[in-house]
C-alpha cells in the first residue's frame, strides 16, 4: 500500500516547505524507496501557465507537458525523478473538474458541495499520484499557510485521507517559524503553538514539526513545543539557515526525520546511501574558480522567474569547480541608444538569453545577441532566445532588415518566426502551447551532436511560435547551421554558428532537465566555453 507524507506550513509563507518536502523525499529515496512528489496550490488558476512570472516566478514544465509551479523544479532536481500531470494540482483544476462533471450529469442530480464533492476530487488526485507513479511513498506539499481560506478544502481532504488510510499510512509534517526577538534575545514558540492549534482545530495533529530558526532551538524549546503541540520531542526538527542549500537534507538526516517517518509506516529502515550528496556538498563548498554569466531578460527584478536557468548554470559550474556569478541585465534598459554594451558586459564571459513572451524588451535582447556574436562571446539562447538569435542573424548578416516574429509584429513582411497552422485557430491561451517532451534529431559533426554525443534526444518545450522554414536556405547560405530538427513535424529545434567560438540556441528548455550532480549538456558546454576550458 502506498504511504503518504503531507507537508503543511504555518505562521508565514516562504519557510521552505518545498525544500523540506524535497529533502524528505531525497532521504527516503536514499534508503531504497520509490518516491513521488506532488504540490497542491490554493489559487483558482487552472495552472500557472497564464500567470506573469514577476508575480509567480517561473513556470516549470513536466515531461508530459504539464505547466506547474516552480517548486516542482526543486523536487526534480533533488530527487532526480521525472514528475507528471498529477504532480501539480490547483484549486482551479479541482473546481473545473467538479463543474465539468456536474455539467455532464455525473452526480445524478445531487447538490454539489465542498464536502464531499470538492474534497473527494482532491483525495482522488492524491491517490492518482500514487497509482500513476507506482511509488512506495508520495510526498505532497500544501501551498500557502494553514488558516488561509483558500486551502481549507485541501486540509479537510487530508484529514479524510488520514481517517481512511490510518496513521500507519499517513504522516503530517508541519513547517513553522520560531522567530528571534531582538531586545529580549530569545526564540519564541507562541506563533508555532497557535499554528498547530489552527491545524488541530481542522482535525489534524501533526506528526512532526520542522522549525525554521536562525540557529538550533535547543532542548528546552523542543520540550516546550512537544508539550503544547502534542508532538514527541524527537519529532521536533530544527531547520536552521545554511549557506549551501544542499546541506538541508543532511541536517534532517542527522535528526533522523526519515527514520521517524519509516517507523510510523512500519517500513524497514534500510541503509541510506548519501555519499553522492555529501560529495556534492563538498564540491559546492570548495569551488576555487569564478565566472560571470550575463543573463539578459525582462523579468530580472524577480530572480525566481529564471530559477531553473540559474540552477542549471550552477550545476555546470560545479563540474568545472567554478562558482557562476549572474550579471542580471534588464533587456528593456538595453534599448536605450546611449547604453554602453561594452561596459555592461565587460566582465561577462558568456551571455545567455532565456525564454519569455510578449514584445517588451525584445530589441534589447537582440542587441545583446548581436554583441555576443560580433565579439565572439560564448552564447546560449533558450526558446525565445533562439528565435531572437535567428532574427538577429537574418537582419544583420542576411540583410533582411524587417525580419521579425508575428508575436511582436503581426503584419511584418518577413516573419522569420511565425505560428504553425495548427496554432492559428487556437483561442484559449492556457495549456495550448507546444508543451512537454518532443524528439529531436541531431546533425552529426555539429556542436549539438558533440554536446549530447547521441543522435536522438528528448527535450521539454513551452512555446507557441516556430522558425519559418521558408527562410532556412538563405540563413544556411550565410553560415547558420540547423543542427537539431524535429523530423516528424519538420521543426527547427537547435541552431548554431560554427564560425563562432561558442554560439548555440535551442527552441526547447534544457534547464528543466539539469541536475546538480548531472548538468545538462548544453549548459555544460556553455560554461566550459565561458571558462575558457
Amino acid at each position: 500500500m502506498t504511504k503518504y507524507v503531507f507537508v503543511t506550513g504555518g505562521v508565514v509563507s516562504g519557510l521552505g516547505k518545498g525544500i523540506t518536502a524535497s529533502s524528505i523525499a531525497l532521504l527516503l529515496k536514499s534508503r531504497g524507496y520509490k518516491v513521488f512528489m506532488q504540490k497542491f496550490d490554493p489559487y483558482i488558476n487552472v495552472d500557472p501557465g497564464t500567470m506573469n512570472p514577476i508575480q509567480h516566478g517561473e513556470v516549470f514544465v513536466t515531461f508530459d507537458g504539464c505547466e506547474t509551479d516552480l517548486d516542482l523544479g526543486h523536487y526534480e532536481r533533488f530527487i532526480d525523478e521525472e514528475l507528471n500531470f498529477t504532480s501539480n494540482i490547483t484549486s482551479g483544476k479541482i473546481y473545473k473538474s467538479v463543474i465539468d462533471k456536474e455539467r455532464h450529469g455525473d452526480y445524478l442530480g445531487a447538490t454539489v458541495q465542498m464536502v464531499p464533492h470538492i474534497t473527494n476530487e482532491i483525495k482522488n488526485k492524491v491517490y492518482e499520484a500514487g497509482i500513476s507513479s507506482g511509488a512506495d511513498i508520495v510526498i505532497t506539499e500544501i501551498g500557502g499557510t494553514v488558516g488561509d481560506i483558500e486551502s481549507q478544502s485541501f486540509i479537510e481532504a487530508l484529514r479524510q485521507i488520514q481517517y481512511e488510510k490510518g496513521s500507519d499510512n499517513t504522516f503530517f509534517v508541519h513547517c513553522t517559524l520560531i522567530p528571534f526577538i531582538y531586545g529580549s534575545n530569545e526564540l519564541k514558540t507562541k506563533p508555532t503553538q497557535n499554528s498547530v492549534r489552527d491545524l488541530r482545530n481542522m482535525g489534524i495533529r501533526p506528526d512532526a514539526l520542522v522549525c525554521r530558526a536562525p540557529y538550533d532551538t535547543g532542548e528546552a524549546i523542543k520540550k516546550k513545543l512537544s508539550l503544547f503541540c502534542s508532538v514527541p520531542v524527537e519529532n521536533v526538527i530544527d531547520s536552521v539557515d545554511v549557506k549551501n542549500i544542499y546541506e538541508i537534507p543532511i541536517n534532517y538526516y542527522n535528526q533522523k526525520i526519515d527514520e521517524i517517518i519509516l517507523k510510523q509506516f512500519n517500513l524497514p529502515i534500510k541503509k541510506a546511501n548519501l555519499d553522492y550528496w555529501k560529495k556534492l556538498i563538498k564540491t559546492v563548498d570548495n569551488l576555487s574558480e569564478e565566472v560571470e554569466i550575463a543573463l539578459v531578460g525582462k523579468y530580472v527584478e524577480l530572480h525566481d522567474a529564471y530559477i531553473s536557468v540559474v540552477e542549471a548554470l550552477k550545476h555546470a559550474g560545479y563540474k568545472y569547480n567554478t562558482k557562476v556569478n549572474i550579471n542580471w541585465v534588464d533587456s528593456e534598459k538595453l534599448e536605450d541608444s546611449n547604453v554602453n554594451l561594452k561596459e555592461i558586459f565587460k566582465n561577462s564571459k558568456g551571455i545567455l538569453v532565456p525564454g519569455g513572451f510578449g514584445s517588451r524588451g525584445i530589441e534589447g535582447k537582440i542587441k545583446a545577441i548581436k554583441f555576443a556574436r560580433e565579439n565572439n562571446i560564448p552564447f546560449l539562447g533558450i526558446c525565445l532566445g533562439m528565435q531572437l538569435a535567428v532574427i538577429e542573424f537574418a537582419r544583420n548578416v542576411c540583410d533582411i532588415k524587417d525580419a521579425s516574429s508575428t508575436e511582436f509584429n503581426p503584419t511584418c513582411l518577413n516573419p522569420i518566426i511565425d505560428l504553425m497552422a495548427d496554432q492559428k485557430s487556437i483561442v484559449n491561451m492556457g495549456g495550448t502551447l507546444r508543451l512537454g517532451n518532443y524528439e529531436c534529431t541531431l546533425k552529426k559533426g555539429t556542436l549539438a551532436y558533440k554536446d549530447y554525443n547521441q543522435e536522438k534526444i528528448l527535450e521539454r518545450h513551452r512555446h507557441r511560435y516556430e522558425f519559418n522554414n521558408k527562410y532556412k536556405d538563405i540563413l544556411e547560405s550565410k553560415g547558420m547551421v540547423f543542427s537539431g530538427l524535429n523530423e516528424k513535424a519538420n521543426l527547427v529545434e537547435i541552431i548554431e554558428l560554427p564560425s563562432h567560438k561558442h554560439f548555440i540556441a535551442s527552441q526547447f528548455h534544457p534547464e528543466f532537465k539539469s541536475r546538480p550532480t548531472r548538468p545538462h549538456p548544453l549548459f555544460d558546454s556553455f560554461i566550459k566555453a565561458s571558462c575558457g576550458k
